[in-house]
C-alpha cells in the first residue's frame, strides 16, 4: 500500500502544478509557497508515521474480521460488492468525520486538516498523523459484516483519493452533481469558519448523508473564510499536531473535579464548565478580525525551505518504498529523522534560522545512526 502512495506522488504533483498554473493564468492564484509546504509536510508526516498507526488502520480491522465476522459471502468480490463497500465505507466515514468535529478528543487529531487558510489541492494532502488512533472504531461494523480487509483498504483509499479534486476554488457549482456528491462547492463550505458554514458537509464521496442527517449547507453569496477557530498561526508541523491536545490537557489540569477532567475529552471542542470559563475567559471568534498568517522571511530563507522540503520528499518516498523490509527500530529512527527535518523546514519558513539548523543537524545525526542498524 505504501508503494501505491509513492506512485501517487508525481500524480499529486501534476495536479498541484496544473491548479497553480490555471490560477496564475486566470489572475486568481490560491497558493502561497509557505502554506503549501506546510500542508504537504503534514501529508508526509501522516504517511511515514503509518509505521506506528497501521496496527490501528488495518490490524485491528483484520483481527475482528477473522474472529467476529458474521458472513463471508462471495458478494464482496463482485463489482456490485465493491460498489456496496464504497457506499458502506463512505457512510461510516461520514459519522467518523462528523464526530471528529463534535468530540474534542477526535477534533484534536482532525484539526490538522483544517488549519490551512487556503483551499487548494495541497490542503487535500494536509492529512492527520494521529487520526487513525481512534478512527478504527467507526469501521468495525464492516468487518463484522464480512468485508475482507483488502477490499476495505482499497475502498478507504478510493474515498480518500476522490476527495483530492474537491479541494479547489476553481470549480464552481455543478448543478445536479452537488445534490448527491461531495463537490468543490460543498467542500468549500466544510472548510469555512463562517457562522453559516461551520461544521457542515461531512460527506467524503456522497453528500446525501448530510442531507439525510441535517448537516448540509449550500455555498451562498458569503465568501468562505478558511482555517480554524482560532487560527493556528504557525508553520511548525509538530505544534500543528499537538496544539489542541495541549489545550485539552491544560484545561483538564485547571478543572476542579475528575468528572470534568474526563468529560472535556468527549464534549464539543472549546467546551469548559462554567466555573472555568469565568476564570479563564476566551474572546469570542470574530471572523472580521481574521488575519492571514504571513511571517516575513527573506527569499534566501524561503528557497532554503523549498530545498529542504524537496530533499525530505525524496527521503520520504525512499522510506515508504522500502518500509516493509526495514526492522521496526530502523524505521522508527528514520521517521524521527524525517520528522525533525520537516520540523526544521517549518521553522525555516518562519525565519528562525538557529532553530532550523539545530533541527537539521538532529535529523542528519538520527539518520546516520539509523543507517547503521542492520
Amino acid at each position: 500500500m505504501e508503494q501505491i502512495i509513492v506512485y501517487a506522488f508525481p500524480v499529486f504533483s501534476l495536479f498541484i502544478l496544473a491548479e497553480y498554473a490555471y490560477g496564475a493564468a486566470k489572475g486568481r492564484n490560491t497558493y502561497r509557497i509557505s502554506d503549501a509546504i506546510s500542508s504537504l509536510s503534514q501529508g508526509l508526516l501522516s504517511q511515514i508515521t503509518v509505521v506506528f498507526t497501521q496496527v490501528f488502520t488495518i490490524g485491528i480491522y483484520t483481527l475482528v474480521f477473522k474472529k467476529v465476522a458474521l458472513f463471508h459471502p462471495a458478494l464482496w468480490n463482485t463489482w456490485y460488492g465493491w460498489m456496496l463497500t464504497l457506499v458502506l465505507y463512505d457512510f461510516f466515514d461520514y459519522w467518523y468525520h462528523r464526530y471528529s468535529h463534535e468530540k474534542a478528543i477526535l477534533w484534536a487529531a482532525h484539526v490538522v486538516h483544517h488549519q490551512s487558510q487556503h483551499f487548494n489541492f495541497t490542503t487535500a494532502l494536509r492529512q492527520e498523523s494521529a487520526y487513525p488512533l481512534l478512527g478504527w472504531i467507526f469501521y468495525l461494523p464492516m468487518a463484522i459484516l464480512g468485508v475482507p480487509p483488502d477490499v476495505f483498504a482499497v475502498a478507504g483509499l478510493a474515498v480518500l483519493l476522490y476527495q483530492v479534486w474537491i479541494h479547489t476554488e476553481h470549480i464552481g457549482k455543478l448543478g445536479w452533481f452537488d445534490r448527491y456528491f461531495s463537490s468543490p462547492s460543498n467542500h468549500r463550505v466544510h472548510h469555512a469558519v463562517n457562522d453559516a458554514y461551520i461544521d457542515k458537509n461531512y460527506g467524503g464521496m456522497l453528500i446525501i448523508w448530510d442531507r439525510l442527517f441535517g448537516t448540509y449547507a449550500e455555498e451562498g453569496e458569503e465568501k468562505c473564510v478558511y482555517g480554524t477557530r482560532p487560527p493556528l498561526d504557525s508553520w511548525d508541523p509538530i505544534w500543528a499536531n499537538l496544539t489542541v491536545y495541549w489545550k485539552l490537557i491544560r484545561d483538564a489540569w485547571r478543572m476542579e473535579n475528575l468528572a470534568d477532567r474526563l468529560r472535556i475529552w468527549f464534549m464539543p471542542p472549546g467546551w469548559k464548565p462554567d466555573y472555568l470559563a469565568k476564570r479563564h475567559p476566551e474572546q469570542p471568534f470574530d471572523i472580521s478580525s481574521v488575519i492571514l498568517f504571513d511571517p516575513t522571511v527573506s527569499k534566501a530563507m524561503l528557497w532554503f525551505g523549498v530545498i529542504q522540503f524537496a530533499l525530505l520528499l525524496l527521503a520520504s518516498a525512499a522510506f515508504l518504498w522500502h518500509m516493509d523490509d526495514l526492522p521496526f527500530g530502523k524505521s522508527s529512527m528514520l521517521v524521527a529523522s524525517i520528522s525533525s527535518g520537516l520540523w526544521a523546514t517549518g521553522w525555516t519558513l518562519q525565519g528562525n534560522v538557529r532553530r532550523a539548523l539545530l533541527l537539521d543537524a538532529l535529523a542528519i545525526l538520527v539518520a546516520v545512526l539509523a543507517l547503521q542498524i542492520v
